[in-house]
């Protein structure tokens, strides 16, 4: 087991016993589940749907090689520029090139997964220029000094009486102050930083390759301020993103927003297709789209697992799932936590490093369920776990654990041979320590099922 396998069961462990962590996450997720509930309500077949979904994001995956060229070709045909970007290293260096070249100090943000991905606030700071999120959530975490906990609901782990007490210290706001009140002094900090940032980077939910587009979708307004004060706007995309069609937008836009926010269709809903045109009053000087890899064709390159790259990023199978419920966000240590980011890490960053993420599943199925694009997540992170023994990225004991639990399963002797007492105490002796300190191990019968049958004694 890696260092990072550990530090999850750790942090785990921690995380699932913090009667705080449980009672913000239950309430946050409760509200949720009511809006959830209400906003699926009104659509009409919605199964119908996931498969239409579905099968247009298989078009894509089974055509990405033709389907991102004629993105770049109708993008470019409007002035865009874009940037093919391998790895991390490579988005952020493009990035920061395209910054220094044009003098920009300051940069506002909208909120993006896919720069979150690579680290990018990090790595300008680094570099001296300052970059700031307008999205409310990233903006809270980002003064905490944290990751994102949710792809959603970046502050999900956070109370409102969290954020008060945040604000009083950073901004001397009242202790007492309500969400309204906490939102109106984050517009009030950010409003101006809109109109002193040289540049906006923004992320994209949809590449929309007939039209050479990205469509975005937001609550918030600050996507749509972020991409059109400043001069210079570049989304961070990854290259999953991508439609056939804008038609396309009317199947995802409204499943997107059901799924993640319970809502029929979200506030903002932008198409852009490039820097402002000759005959526009609004809009950036240049637009840059960076297309995204940072290991999404080894992924691709997984036939049965490539059902991965079809995540819309709705966020709701974490808000079902029980793990993620109890172990919160940041214990994953991966951008993209919960049941599609146990899918999606261990091919993107490395099978032996995130291999341990698959089984941290009760494989309950309601995330295949719950997913808008017919996902079978449940299947894939089994998929995941047969490819982690296939490379042979087991431990010695495992191997050992396992062979003799079948060679003890095959032969009903050796399963009678060790009595119940002594079952319990090996189970303590090789499981306690994984079991977990606050769980107590489960007492095996002192006599087997055969045994009690050829006794005459019929279990109760």
């Amino acid at each position: 087991m890696g260092n990072t396998a550990e530090e999850f069961l750790v942090a785990s462990e921690q995380k699932a016993f913090e009667i705080d962590h449980r009672r913000i996450i239950n309430n946050s997720i409760g509200k949720y589940d009511t809006a959830f509930d209400r906003g699926i309500s009104r659509m009409i077949n919605v199964e119908n749907t996931k498969k239409k979904g579905h099968t247009i994001k298989w078009k894509v995956m089974e055509n990405l090689d033709k389907f991102l060229p004629e993105f770049e070709s109708n993008f470019q045909r409007r002035g865009g520029k874009v940037i093919w970007a391998n790895d991390a290293e490579e988005a952020n260096r493009e990035i920061l090139n395209i910054i220094q070249k044009s003098g920009a100090k300051k940069v506002i943000k909208s909120k993006s997964m896919a720069t979150e991905e690579i680290h990018l606030n990090a790595f300008l700071e680094k570099h001296g220029v300052e970059s700031l999120e307008s999205d409310l959530g990233e903006y809270i975490v980002q003064l905490l000094g944290q990751e994102p906990y949710h792809m959603v609901t970046p502050a999900m782990h956070l109370s409102i009486q969290d954020i008060a007490k945040l604000f009083n210290e950073k901004f001397g706001s009242p202790l007492d102050s309500t969400a309204e009140q906490l939102t109106q002094k984050a517009r009030e900090l950010l409003r101006e930083k809109y109109l002193q940032a040289d540049v906006g980077i923004s992320g994209a939910n949809f590449l929309i390759a007939d039209t050479g587009s990205i469509g975005i979708t937001e609550n918030e307004g600050n996507a749509r301020l972020t991409t059109s004060f400043p001069k210079i706007h570049i989304a961070v995309v990854g290259i999953e993103k991508m439609i056939p069609s804008i038609t396309d937008l009317d199947t995802f836009w409204p499943m997107l927003a059901t799924h993640g926010t319970g809502q029929n269709l979200t506030v903002y809903n932008t198409i852009l297709s490039g820097p402002r045109q000759t005959n526009e009053t609004d809009g950036p000087d240049e637009m840059y789209v960076v297309l995204l890899d940072n290991g999404r064709t080894n992924l691709l390159a997984q036939k049965e697992q490539r059902q991965g790259l079809y995540c819309i990023r709705c966020g709701a199978c974490l808000n079902v799932c029980p793990v993620f419920q109890n172990v919160g966000g940041h214990t994953y240590d991966t951008t993209y936590g919960g049941p599609i980011g146990s899918v999606i890490a261990p091919h993107m960053r490395g099978m032996e490093e995130f291999k341990h993420l698959s089984y941290a599943s009760s494989l309950c199925g309601k995330c295949t369920e719950v997913c808008p694009v017919k996902i079978e997540i449940h299947k894939m992170l089994l998929l995941n776990r047969r490819d982690a023994v296939n490379e042979g990225l087991v431990a010695t004991k495992e191997k050992w654990g396992w062979a003799g639990w079948k060679k003890g399963m095959l032969k009903r002797s050796l399963t009678d041979f060790f009595s119940g007492k002594t079952k319990n105490f090996l189970m303590k002796i090789f499981f306690k320590k994984s079991w977990g300190q606050y769980k107590e191990m489960p007492e095996v019968s002192p006599k087997s099922f055969s045994q009690m049958w050829k006794d005459g004694k019929r279990p109760e």
